[in-house]
């Protein structure tokens, strides 16, 4: 079974957690504010503060470089890890090369052990054979020879198992080293990613709660935008029953000849009322017959 990795599970939860936080500003003004087909000119009006407030949503650089930040510790902590693991393996290895170093060297040692006593006990015999008087002086040089040899031998071998010991120490001492500082730099990671999150949500929180202010206001202005549309209908309404007073008066001062005697303005009043085009521009003259020929098409 693999060893668990808190780095990727820091890394893997942060993103995850960051990316489900509600920090679309659009999204929750659509789904504050009502939707409606009348008084267009407020919707106009709560799609601009929409947009403004997702200008100067604090949803941008703070958060994204915390989680950088945070992101690239956590990467540095994953291969302060790998670093240490690798020199934690290195150590292993260099231990075990040592025991076998030790090993084989003992194994050499007791096969040159046997050897040369075998070689002693054969030059013995020999030189039994050849002159008993011989045989402790053969014995001793033979002797002396094997310690020799079997001294330095087992000198080199000493040698060699502790050069190899202290490599394997060093290499501990280095694993040992790089396991605090991974540690450190995951607490590191670990505290930077706490502080992008907590981040995140006050920006979550102020959106939501400056939505909720937006749709408020959305709200407001189409109440007023009824209000102005109530009012405009009794504009409209004023108009009309104007209107009627104008054709009225259009009834009874065309016949009458009466025309000549008003104002200007109020020709052109009566000729807006009964929709004579060019009106504007005519003199009064002209206001007075495009009326009388409006009055006798209408009779």
């Amino acid at each position: 079974m693999s060893r668990p990795r808190p780095l990727h599970w820091l890394t893997d939860h942060t993103t995850t957690g960051i990316r489900e936080l509600p920090s679309n500003t659009a999204w929750l003004l659509s789904r504050a504010l009502p939707s409606s087909d009348a008084a267009g000119g407020a919707r106009d009006k709560a799609r601009k503060v929409r947009a403004d407030v997702m200008d100067a949503a604090p949803m941008g650089d703070s958060v994204e470089t915390r989680m950088k930040r945070a992101r690239a510790a956590a990467e540095r902590a994953q291969q302060a890890e790998d670093e240490a693991l690798e020199a934690a393996e290195e150590s292993k290895e260099s231990s075990e090369r040592a025991s076998r170093v030790a090993e084989s060297n003992r194994t050499r040692i007791k096969e040159l052990e046997r050897e040369l006593d075998r070689r002693v006990e054969q030059r013995v015999a020999e030189a039994r054979r050849a002159a008993d008087e011989q045989v402790e002086q053969e014995r001793a040089e033979v002797r002396a020879e094997a310690d020799a040899e079997l001294d330095q031998e087992q000198t080199e071998a000493e040698e060699e198992t502790e050069a190899a010991h202290r490599e394997a120490q060093d290499k501990q001492e280095r694993a040992k080293e790089l396991v605090a500082e991974a540690s450190e730099r995951l607490a590191e990671a670990r505290r930077l990613a706490d502080e992008a999150m907590q981040a995140a949500r006050a920006a979550a929180e102020e959106a939501h709660r400056q939505a909720a202010e937006l749709a408020d206001d959305a709200e407001q202005q189409m109440k007023d935008a009824d209000e102005r549309v109530a009012a405009a209908e009794q504009v409209g309404e004023r108009a009309q029953a104007s209107a009627r007073t104008t054709a009225q008066r259009l009834r009874t001062d065309v016949p009458n000849g009466d025309l000549d005697a008003h104002k200007k303005d109020e020709l052109l009043e009566l000729a807006a009322a009964i929709d004579i085009e060019g009106r504007t521009t005519m003199t009064k003259a002209e206001l007075v017959s495009a009326i009388k020929r409006a009055s006798r098409t209408a009779r």
